[in-house]
């Protein structure tokens, strides 16, 4: 019996004039070869002695890529030569992106940004801490007596965004239909640009609809919840425009419903082949409250861009404005040149380098919340289920895109 090879749907982009051959590679960060092994491994795989630090690939619209740690952290932390005036991939999806302030740049990103950061600064967050905490106990209690679970399902997808809702005074009910927009902002269907542009702007103007009601009945009253924080915050002492309001808030929903689910189902699956790192910090509070930013930097999941803001040449290779550049944020926590051993994670690492959480004037405004909830979940599983490992037969499934995600976490304990 023969086999059928599939046709490769897959729409290429012709190779701009100004890109040298050499550097062309057939790259495609929604389906990574090699994605069935790990998220991490399948980019890491790309990150070979030979390989450029820039790379150009026909796929996903035709776009750069960044292959080294200290190519990552530059374009994110250069606004004026690497813009967010579109951060999404393909750029025709990117262009439907209107959540703000992720596509503004310095100064009008600025206030913004310090409004999102009045509600999610470290004060901020140590004020819910408790509540986080319950939330955990909460989905873990009734675990332990089970010997079993589906962390993906049963956890993961689930803590962050309770606790998120919860900050934000919004229903757990519609959790599905807006985990459903989210996957489709990050990790878009369609073989072409076009399409995958189309899937992008639909749930874009999805989570637009639904919180328009949502800003409307909270603008001018003195709710303490995050939303109404934020829409009746000022921006440069006027109030925010209702067209920002919907960016804002929707980019909010977006962040607290995608980002810190994946990273707690890719550290859980590391521990859980590694139960002499549980160990390690088992008995050791201080170890585990350090430890936590070695866990962010090992498992990174995001994976935007930076457009080209002005005609140039970087690190020897000619730019032009309006090319795209993809930076995966794995292949700068998992660059040796950044970090030694970096497939260890290393609970004592001094000052681990990654861009987990971005960089520049971008740099994540929920890292706060992010390393709460992943301090605690540590903190009250260990507590109650010290030894677990993944089930026989464990399969899990990886996906690459905006931001990575893995389903089928099944874990088993005595």
């Amino acid at each position: 019996m023969t086999s059928t090879a599939v046709p490769d749907a897959r729409v290429r982009a012709v190779r701009p004039a100004h890109v040298p051959q050499e550097l062309e590679r057939d790259i495609d960060m929604y389906a990574l070869d090699g994605i069935a092994n790990g998220y991490h491994e399948a980019w890491k795989a790309l990150q070979t002695v030979d390989m450029p630090e820039l790379v150009w690939t026909p796929l996903t619209g035709g776009h750069w890529i960044a292959t080294r740690g200290d190519v990552v952290k530059e374009v994110y932390s250069d606004p004026t030569r690497f813009s967010s005036e579109v951060i999404f991939l393909p750029k025709e999806a990117g262009e439907k992106y209107a959540m703000v302030p992720t596509r503004m740049d310095p100064p009008e990103h600025t206030p913004y940004r310090k409004l999102l950061d009045s509600g999610l600064n470290l004060a901020q967050i140590r004020k819910v801490e408790e509540q986080v905490r319950q939330a955990a106990i909460d989905l873990i209690e009734p675990l332990v007596a089970k010997g079993q679970c589906d962390f993906a399902a049963d956890y993961a997808n689930v803590f962050p965004v309770k606790v998120f809702m919860a900050m934000a005074d919004l229903p757990m009910s519609d959790v599905p239909k807006l985990s459903a927009l989210a996957k489709d902002m990050t990790r878009p269907a369609g073989n072409s640009p076009e399409e995958m542009a189309a899937t992008l702007e639909a749930a874009n103007e999805g989570f637009f609809a639904y919180v328009d009601p949502i800003i409307r009945e909270r603008r001018g009253k003195d709710g303490t919840d995050l939303i109404s924080v934020m829409v009746n915050g000022r921006i440069n002492d006027e109030p925010m425009p209702h067209d920002k309001a919907l960016g804002l808030i929707s980019l909010l929903l977006l962040g607290g419903l995608d980002t810190v689910v994946n990273f707690l189902s890719f550290s859980m699956i590391y521990l859980a082949r590694h139960p002499e790192k549980i160990e390690e910090i088992r008995f050791d509070e201080l170890k585990l409250r350090r430890g936590v930013e070695e866990l962010f930097r090992r498992f990174p999941v995001v994976s935007e861009a930076r457009m080209v803001a002005v005609d140039q040449v970087y690190r020897g290779v000619e730019l032009k404005r309006g090319d795209m550049i993809l930076l995966p944020t794995a292949l700068h926590g998992l660059d040796e040149s950044a970090n030694a051993d970096p497939w260890d994670l290393d609970w004592e690492r001094k000052a681990p380098q990654h861009s987990t959480f971005g960089g520049g004037p971008h740099r994540c405004a929920g890292l706060h919340l992010a390393r709460l909830e992943a301090t605690v979940t540590l903190q009250e599983w260990i507590k109650r289920i010290p030894t677990f490992r993944l089930a026989e037969g464990a399969n899990p499934v990886y996906h690459s895109g905006i931001v990575a995600a893995v389903e089928n976490v099944p874990l088993v304990w005595p």
